[in-house]
């Protein structure tokens, strides 16, 4: 049996080294090291999180800089956010292709360097060995089949496993798996205690996979986010068990491209005084994401949380949305979109949007991002939804906000207070 949950706001206290310091001859130079945070991706050998460990060891390598990264900002210079070299990497998957070989078919489509590869093969090896098998509904086969309640467990006792062998301060789940389809409501969404009856049963799958991660975040006691749209911790069993146990999240689904310009030219339109008739887009996408949203059933979670938000900023119930898998783009992601509106008298306006870029190369500075800033959150004593950090997401828990200057500013007050929140608790301690 796994220990019980001790949250995420305990533990060693940060400490920031000043660079100069540890390289004088003075007393301050003996200062502890700054303490290493854990970053568990659930997907862990898929585009994103390869891209993401890579870029997180070419920066803390100094081979790269750290653009497309918010918390390198001016605005976070002062904030006690760990370091990009604190960071010490594991994960789950379900496929056996390492990091490495999928690092080199994103060298092999132009995306990556191959200088930043060979520099950062070691990194990448070193978290793969981190790697634990994960979890699918392949996992529920009959009687003999591993309970999910036994899943989580198993799950949660890697991360604790890896979080004592590496003497992690704390440890950050980010969910990056592959789109799943939206379950069927259950009162087990609801209720705790049937969920625990529930997930005893090796016949039964109550929980999708996303939320059996979900669930083992919360019994390992670490911080979470969901970076995809499947349901994960977005069920309210699950964030009033997150919320009870002291455990920061944040959610949901990465606002990385189409949505995130969504977000900025909407509220243009309404601050205008125009009216947006309607707001018509169509995604072009390969690689595995192409591949899932080409279901038609996982798709459905991927439309809804892309044009809720717009739907919100314009008041146009008329957004559709179309995605096509076009294999042979790989991982690059088209955008286009058509905005239809009215202005003064009844005149009529339209804009023409395209976008192009690599989705990894989008994605990944933002998962970064969320590590540290929810390694943040967990030292300032958050718990439950991070409202803030909706900043990230296209469906952002425990807000309704969906502006992007608005969200911008309210995550730079929230680092402000956060901080203030953790140096107030070192100097009590």
């Amino acid at each position: 049996m796994l220990p019980p949950p001790g949250g995420t706001g305990t533990g060693v206290k940060m400490h920031q080294v000043d660079a100069h310091a540890a390289t004088s001859g003075d007393a301050s130079a003996h200062a502890s090291p700054p303490p290493r945070i854990g970053l568990w991706l659930v997907g862990a050998r898929g585009s994103v999180a390869t891209t993401a460990v890579l870029g997180l060891a070419a920066i803390a390598q100094g081979h790269a800089t750290a653009t497309g990264c918010v918390t390198a900002g001016e605005q976070f210079a002062g904030a006690p956010l760990p370091d990009f070299g604190s960071f010490v990497v594991g994960g789950h998957d379900v496929i056996d292709a390492s990091m490495e070989l999928r690092a080199q078919t994103l060298v092999d489509g132009r995306m990556i360097p191959h200088h930043l590869l060979e520099s950062t093969r070691s990194a990448l090896a070193a978290a793969d060995a981190e790697v634990r098998p994960g979890y699918t509904s392949m996992h529920v086969a009959g009687a003999a089949a591993e309970s999910q309640q036994a899943a989580a467990e198993r799950l949660a006792g890697d991360i604790l496993d890896f979080q004592r062998r590496h003497d992690l301060q704390r440890v950050v789940m980010v969910d990056l798996a592959s789109t799943e389809a939206v379950p069927d409501t259950a009162p087990e969404f609801f209720d705790a205690d049937l969920l625990r009856a529930s997930l005893k049963d090796p016949d039964r799958a109550v929980l999708p996979p996303s939320s059996v991660m979900a669930y083992a975040a919360i019994l390992a006691g670490v911080s979470y986010a969901c970076f995809t749209p499947s349901a994960g911790m977005n069920l309210p069993v699950l964030m009033d068990l997150a919320t009870e146990r002291g455990i920061p999240v944040a959610g949901q689904d990465g606002k990385t491209g189409q949505t995130w310009l969504r977000t900025v030219l909407g509220p243009a339109f309404a601050a205008r005084g125009l009216s947006v008739l309607s707001w018509a887009g169509t995604n072009l996408l390969g690689g595995g994401d192409g591949a899932t949203l080409a279901d038609p059933v996982a798709v459905r979670s991927k439309l809804s949380s892309k044009t809720r938000g717009l739907k919100a900023i314009t008041g146009s119930d008329v957004t559709p949305l179309h995605i096509d898998n076009v294999p042979d783009l790989g991982d690059i992601k088209v955008a286009w979109d058509h905005v239809h509106a009215e202005g003064f008298l009844g005149s009529r306006l339209t804009l023409q949007t395209t976008w192009s870029a690599y989705d990894s190369m989008l994605a990944a500075p933002m998962v970064l991002d969320l590590a540290r800033l929810l390694s943040l959150a967990a030292e300032a004593g958050s718990r439950g939804p991070v409202a803030e950090l909706g900043f990230f997401f296209k469906d952002p828990w425990g807000s309704d906000r969906h502006d992007f200057a608005a969200q911008a500013d309210e995550l730079v007050r929230w680092v402000d207070e956060a901080a203030q929140r953790v140096g107030a608790a070192l100097s009590h301690s």
